[in-house]
């Protein structure tokens, strides 16, 4: 069958000569998708991007990248016929890819409008009909809204639906159910899957799990130091590997059957976190209350470690938000190490005290580090304001935390648009543990990890637990990652816990019908 999408020998050096791609060489087929696998930094995402000529300036390209027989790479005009209407692409950060102060339906109608000629009012029933195919609440509310409004997987949805506007025979996934829970991603990949099927549609689909590649993809790359180490079907290269390094990743994935979480330590200590009767309404001017948190209870004891989970918009964050003291909550109590936190710290004594109690790594990486300072200095400034530390002792302390989240000395100079997705998540946690606190909270914070780095995150964890007693609050959609980080489990559902249990047990024996669902969507590698 003809190529669809044709890239043979692809290279692509910088202005200085170093080179990123080593003669990079896949198809996808009418119809077919295409995983493209590996570590933060291989090149995926380069390479997927020069299929719609989104290269770094100065960039020297060699090889061939052909999409439906129109090459990017040969000028402007090639590139925005083939942005228009023969491919799409769906990026990783939809809060980077979507403009903040533009409404939902003026994202996913701008497309139909522009570039179709489609009416206003036909324009917005398309979107509509897109945003209930990704399975957006409330899909004509949400046009009038802004990104801000949305929960992360929600906006991915949305970026997704607008990729899909005009109905494109390629599209390109970098990493597209990153920020989803697992039932969201299991109507998402169906949806997609349904599309390729019924239009002839192709994709290449970059991501760094391999559960969720085995059950979508057709055929599997694996790409290493911008090279590609193997390709094949996708039950070839699961089930039996022939490189070292694909071996090690199918190692490192979790799976929801795998190892157990490290027994809590110190549980019969105290409680860390004490979360009782806590609530909170968002109120929107003509617009029905809406409850994110209802009468939560919680307890977490001293090196213990809970997780949440539950779909987007199920109040996880908002839970989290509120311990961190980020949010003030409607009621309810929450208690910290003995400690009162119900409310938002307002002096900076407060604002210390707590940030030293506790410290949450966000879901977004992007937007929690400053975009201007040097990843080393924004870890050292955090050991400057709350332990003292100076000069070579704290320039120490820096590189061990960010040797310890996978990272070397050579990042330290760099600043946060220069580092892949999943490299700035590392920089996040190593600043969050630099401060030393009592109770960490994560909130999806393993979500952009490939899967060896995600492992090693997460033994970093367990460690720090063992050795220091460190309390955890996980809160991910990953149900193979909970298992493995979290002693215990509670489910939330439109702002309620409607399950809670040690893991083990709430896996293999869910009481609640939306606990078994969550498993049930679980993604399973075709057989």
């Amino acid at each position: 069958m003809t190529a669809l999408l044709d890239i043979r020998d692809l290279t692509l050096d910088l202005a200085d000569g170093t080179r990123l791609l080593h003669g990079i060489s896949l198809q996808v087929a009418p119809g077919e998708t295409v995983g493209l696998v590996g570590e933060s930094g291989s090149g995926k995402s380069l390479t997927a991007r020069a299929v719609l000529g989104l290269l770094p300036d100065r960039a020297i390209v060699g090889g061939v990248v052909e999409v439906n027989g129109r090459s990017p790479l040969a000028g402007a005009a090639g590139r925005q016929e083939i942005r228009r209407h023969e491919a799409a692409m769906v990026f990783q950060d939809p809060r980077a890819g979507i403009n903040p102060m533009r409404t939902i339906g003026d994202h996913v109608t701008e497309a139909l409008r522009l570039c179709e000629g489609w009416a206003k009012d036909a324009a917005r029933a398309r979107a509509i009909e897109l945003l209930t195919s990704v399975r957006l609440p409330a899909p004509g509310e949400h046009l009038s809204q802004h990104p801000h409004e949305l929960s992360g997987g929600m906006l991915q949805r949305v970026m997704i639906a607008g990729a899909l506007s005009a109905s494109p025979g390629l599209l390109v996934c970098d990493e597209p159910t990153t920020a989803l829970d697992v039932t969201t991603q299991a109507g998402i990949v169906q949806v997609l899957r349904d599309l390729c099927e019924q239009s002839g549609m192709g994709m290449l689909f970059i991501t760094h799990d391999l559960t969720l590649a085995g059950s979508l993809c057709d055929r599997l790359v694996v790409m290493k130091d911008g090279a590609v180490v193997e390709q094949g079907t996708a039950r070839e290269v699961l089930v039996a590997p022939t490189a070292e390094y694909t071996r090690r990743l199918v190692d490192a994935t979790p799976r929801i059957s795998g190892d157990l979480a490290s027994p809590d330590v110190g549980s019969a200590s105290g409680s860390q976190l004490v979360v009782a009767g806590v609530g909170k309404i968002y109120r929107r001017r003509g617009a029905e209350p809406v409850s994110a948190v209802v009468d939560a209870d919680l307890v977490i004891p001293r090196g213990g470690s809970v997780a949440v989970v539950g779909e987007s918009g199920s109040g996880k964050s908002t839970l989290a938000r509120m311990i961190v003291g980020l949010e003030a909550p409607d009621g309810g109590t929450i208690t910290i190490g003995g400690r009162s936190m119900s409310g938002i710290p307002r002096t900076r004594a407060e604002r210390l005290q707590r940030a030293k109690s506790v410290q949450m790594v966000f879901q977004d990486p992007y937007l929690s580090l400053d975009p201007r300072i040097p990843v080393g200095r924004a870890i050292e400034d955090v050991l400057r304001l709350h332990s003292g530390r100076s000069g070579s002792a704290a320039a120490e302390r820096v590189l061990e935390l960010i040797t310890a989240v996978g990272l070397g000395a050579e990042h330290l100079t760099a600043r946060p648009r220069t580092l892949s997705g999943g490299q700035r998540q590392r920089v996040a946690i190593a600043r969050a543990l630099a401060v030393e606190p009592e109770l960490l909270v994560m909130d999806e914070a393993t979500s952009a990890l490939d899967v060896s780095v995600q492992a090693q995150v997460l033994d970093l964890v367990a460690r720090i637990r063992r050795e220091q007693g460190l309390t955890v609050l996980f809160i991910s959609h990953d149900l193979a990652v909970v298992r493995r980080v979290c002693a215990d489990t509670i489910v939330m559902r439109r702002g309620e816990i409607v399950e809670a249990g040690p893991t083990e047990q709430l896996l293999n024996d869910p009481q609640h019908e939306y606990t078994r669902l969550l498993i049930d969507s679980v993604p399973v590698p075709i057989a």
